[in-house]
This record gives C-alpha cells, sequence and structure tokens, in this order.
C-alpha cells in the first residue's frame, strides 16, 4: 500500500504498468478495486496506471477540512507533483469526473486527453428538483457493494454513513459550469449510459458545449452499470488515448 502525504491527509494510490500516465478517478463512495478492478490489468498493460482514492475514500483518511471538488482537485494535482509526472491522461467516474474536470480547468497543461464517464457539470435549471427515475439509481445492493468496500479497506470503517453524507452535501453544494466547458480545448471522450443519472438531451446539450468532445452511450445501462462494463469501456477509450 502506497500513501502520499497530500494537503494534510495521507493520500492512497496504486501505480501499475509503465508507459504514459493515465489517472483513475473513481466515483462517489467507490474504491479504485470496486470501480476499475477490471480495467487496471488492460490498462496497464500499454501504459502507467495511477489510480487514486479521493479524501475518505477507501484507504484515504478523512480529515476534518472541507470537502470539495476543488480541493479533491488540488489533492491529485500535489499527487503529480509527489510522483514527478509534469502531464498526465485522465478518467474520471462520477465525482472523478467532476475532479478531472476541475483538473482540467485548472491546470490545463497537466492534462492531455480527458475521459469524462457519467459527470456532468452543469447545472441546468431545474436538474436538482427533477428527481431521478427508481431504474436509474443505485439498488440496495448496489450501496451495500460500497459499504462492504469501505469496511474492507477504511481507516475507520464506522464513519461510513457519517462520511456518505458529507460527499452527498459536497456534489450537491457544487456550483458547476457551463460557460467554462466552453474554454476546455483538451480532447475529450464523454462515456455515459442511456439509463445514467443525466437524460441524454441533457448529455448532448454539454457534448455540444465542449470544443474538442467524442460522446459515447452505452446501451441498456444506468450510472452505477457503467462501471460493469469493463470490456465496452475499454475499447472505447483505448483507441482515443492511442489517437494522435
Amino acid at each position: 500500500m502506497t500513501y502520499a502525504p497530500i494537503n494534510g491527509l495521507q493520500l492512497y494510490y496504486e501505480v501499475h504498468g509503465s508507459g504514459r500516465p493515465i489517472v483513475l478517478l473513481h466515483g462517489g463512495l467507490l474504491t479504485i478495486d470496486l470501480n476499475f478492478g477490471l480495467l487496471l490489468e488492460p490498462l496497464a498493460a500499454g501504459r502507467q496506471v495511477i489510480a487514486v482514492e479521493l479524501e475518505g475514500h477507501g484507504h484515504t483518511d478523512d480529515p476534518d477540512r472541507a470537502m470539495t471538488i476543488e480541493a479533491l482537485a488540488a489533492d491529485v494535482i500535489a499527487l503529480l507533483d509527489h510522483l514527478g509526472v509534469t502531464e498526465a491522461d485522465f478518467y474520471g467516474f462520477s465525482l472523478g469526473g467532476l475532479v478531472a474536470y476541475t483538473v482540467a480547468l485548472t491546470v490545463p497543461d497537466r492534462v492531455g486527453k480527458l475521459i469524462v464517464a457519467s459527470a456532468d457539470p452543469r447545472r441546468p435549471p431545474g436538474r436538482e428538483s427533477a428527481p431521478i427515475a427508481d431504474d436509474r439509481l443505485p439498488t440496495m445492493t448496489d450501496f451495500q457493494e460500497m459499504r462492504d468496500a469501505y469496511d474492507a479497506v477504511a481507516p475507520d470503517p464506522a464513519h461510513f454513513d457519517e462520511f456518505a453524507a458529507k460527499n452527498s452535501a459536497m456534489v450537491h453544494e457544487f456550483p458547476g459550469w457551463t460557460d467554462e466547458l466552453r474554454s476546455l480545448q483538451v480532447p475529450t471522450l464523454l462515456i455515459f449510459g442511456d439509463r445514467d443519472f443525466s437524460p441524454l438531451p441533457d448529455v448532448v446539450e454539454m457534448f455540444e458545449l465542449l470544443p474538442n468532445a467524442q460522446l459515447a452511450v452505452l446501451p441498456g445501462t444506468t450510472h452505477v452499470g457503467v462501471t460493469r462494463r469493463p470490456g465496452e469501456v475499454f475499447a472505447l477509450i483505448t483507441p482515443f488515448l492511442d489517437a494522435c
């Protein structure tokens, strides 16, 4: 297990393989293994994979500090400095996607290519008040898998409910962006499930804001379901990363 002393916390990360680095950023309440477990080996066959567990997630502790998307992104940037990585590609899922966007907007020269799955950083009018259909939401089984993964590795397994509430509040308080996305020149691949949290018309609207983006939609796939399609995700991201 590898930790870096970053911004007042012990940030857990893993490095697999060698070559051009790609940073993996998991979703909220997930761990590296739960989000990316079946992707690590194929990705590491041709790249250096740097997988991070964000503040309070998995092995990383939850210090007494304000939890914001910007702070999580600052942790990731500091980890790149710690590892001596000047530029990397990024793949972020859900919360990790919001963090990856923030890194790209904060230090665009550090990001080569950007892959964002199941994350819409905008806040369209009425979006927060619009309920998500039950068949798009994580199930009780999904939440139990998150709790079990946390219990297995967290410094304080009893902290899960308190941390889950803190994480949820952070995401709901995130103000989001619209105009900022128009300035994001980094090549970007968006991946969504057709039964994701974000309705497809919203996804297309966001896609059209980005000046250098591609969009892939996985059929028959919910938000959590995107993490369970490693073969399809790998088939999408590999040619995107390899293209000149």
